[in-house]
């Protein structure tokens, strides 16, 4: 592969099985897939390959959150006999080692892309109406190129809100956060999914004072309830504070720095929202992210998209322009990189002619790594009871898991959601919701079940390592078939 410069109009335009736009985990996943195939492909990228995941986003932020677990392990060296001075960040450093893993993945990328002949353009790609795609580097340099198919991997920004235009500094999105070169004294992260919740961890282990603001009852959405509010209690403990059930309003910034966040307070029954309001360092808004559409040109093609601005697809992530795929956030899925990979895996198989199976979108695996951390897959118990099951379910508590003991982290619990059998057994598994030490790394045999609608029985027959943390995902099962060993 050879990265191609683009020198002005080109009088002849070359001519692909695949033209991708967009460099991030799904279109570079497509790109990488396609070409393990040995198929002729492009990939065209407006800023750095890795897109918002590498860069802005999943790996920056899990490395500063290991920042985090190193800083409270050490903290709580004395506890195991380990005594050290009382710990100091230095957090030019941590910035530093983050931007070096990152760097390194983004090279890392470019030589599997080499490796697999993919041709790179820089420069921003538009979509014409007969399957090609004009490349802009500059003002003036434009290079055209054709693809016999088409994939849109033009990814997300984040959403921001009214009456709280981001400055970098006082206001602050994801893409600012990570670019911190100190921590703020006083935050109010506002939104409390994965995103908002991971930044109020990071932020008060490195001694924040945080605030989470959450318009929705609870915070994670999608997790079981249990789950949520074992977290909410867990974030107390640590001095960070949720509020759910409020919407903020506004703020209005100090004359010494800082601003005051306005917000409504959940109201009882019968009674009006009351209006509070909370004086903080900065603000982190962290209520999602929208498509990223805007240069693509799809208004001057067949491409549909909807009011939220995502792209329109099927179920094998065709769009309404025949040849034309898109997938990743600029899809109505969830916005996750291992969903995106597999989305470009399905529209590269049904290019091929492979039939491929569409995404499970309700079974994806989630992974939030605040402290302690949560990953669930499949449905809650109250998410199974909406959608007409008759349910069992089963939770068991890290406390009294030895391994977890050992590590010094047993906060937290596992849960199981399984459809009632005519005889009023547990049968196959719905759900699994986890909360606790490494849960995002022991996820994995809980997602396997609930995808291949594993019963509780022959999950609970498998032999689980002992001493693990994964051994109360074993315990939590056996339970549900009324002859548990611990609990």
């Amino acid at each position: 592969m050879a990265d191609e410069a683009n020198s002005g109009e080109s009088s002849a335009p070359v001519r692909y099985d695949l033209v991708v736009i967009g460099g991030g985990p799904a279109g570079y996943g497509a790109a990488l897939y396609a070409g393990a195939a040995g198929m002729k492909v492009a990939l065209v990228e407006r800023d750095r390959l890795g897109g918002t995941c590498l860069h802005r986003g999943c790996i920056p932020a899990k490395e500063l959150l290991e920042t985090a677990a190193v800083w409270r392990t050490v903290s709580e060296a004395a506890e195991f006999g380990v005594n050290t001075e009382p710990p100091e960040l230095d957090f030019s450093v941590s910035q530093g080692r983050k931007q070096r893993i990152v760097d390194g993945l983004e090279t890392g990328v470019k030589g599997l892309l080499r490796r697999r002949k993919v041709a790179v353009h820089e420069g921003t790609g538009r979509l014409g109406t007969d399957r090609s795609v004009a490349v802009r580097n500059g003002e003036s340099e434009t290079q055209t190129l054709h693809g016999d198919h088409v994939l849109l991997a033009a990814g997300s920004v984040p959403i921001t809100l009214p009456g709280f235009d981001r400055d970098g500094t006082l206001v602050m999105t994801s893409d600012e956060v990570l670019a911190l070169d100190e921590v703020p004294g006083r935050v109010a992260v506002i939104g409390g999914g994965a995103i908002g919740c991971e930044f109020a961890s990071m932020l008060a282990d490195l001694g924040a004072d945080v605030t989470v603001l959450e318009y929705a009852p609870q915070i994670i959405p999608g997790v079981d309830g249990d789950i949520s509010k074992a977290l909410t209690r867990a974030f107390a403990k640590r001095g960070i504070n949720v509020r759910t059930g409020c919407g903020v309003t506004g703020h209005t910034p100090l004359d010494d720095g800082g601003t005051t966040v306005r917000y409504t307070a959940a109201a009882s029954e019968g009674d009006d929202a009351d209006t509070a309001e909370l004086e903080v360092d900065a603000v982190v808004v962290s209520v999602g992210r929208r498509p990223y559409p805007d240069h693509l040109g799809l208004d001057d093609t067949e491409v549909k998209v909807d009011e939220g601005g995502f792209v329109v697809v099927d179920e094998l992530c065709r769009t309404t322009m025949a040849g034309v795929y898109a997938v990743g956030d600029l899809i109505n899925t969830p916005q996750l990189a291992h969903v995106g990979f597999a989305e470009a895996i399905v529209a590269v198989k049904d290019i091929l002619g492979e039939d491929p199976a569409p995404v499970d979108y309700p079974n994806v695996p989630w992974a939030i790594y605040c402290h302690p951390e949560v990953a669930f897959t499949g449905l809650s118990e109250a998410a199974a009871r909406e959608a007409g099951y008759d349910v069992v379910s089963s939770k068991h508590r890290y406390s009294g898991n030895s391994r977890a003991m050992i590590v010094n982290d047993t906060e937290g619990l596992v849960k199981i959601v399984a459809e009632r059998d005519a005889d009023g057994s547990a049968g196959r598994v719905l759900g699994v919701h986890m909360m606790g030490p490494w849960v995002t790394e022991q996820l994995g045999q809980g997602y396997l079940a609930v995808n291949w609608e594993a019963t509780v029985s022959e999950v609970a027959a498998l032999v689980q390592p002992h001493p693990t943390l994964s051994e109360l995902f074993g315990e939590t099962m056996m339970a549900l078939t009324g002859r548990g060993l611990h609990g």
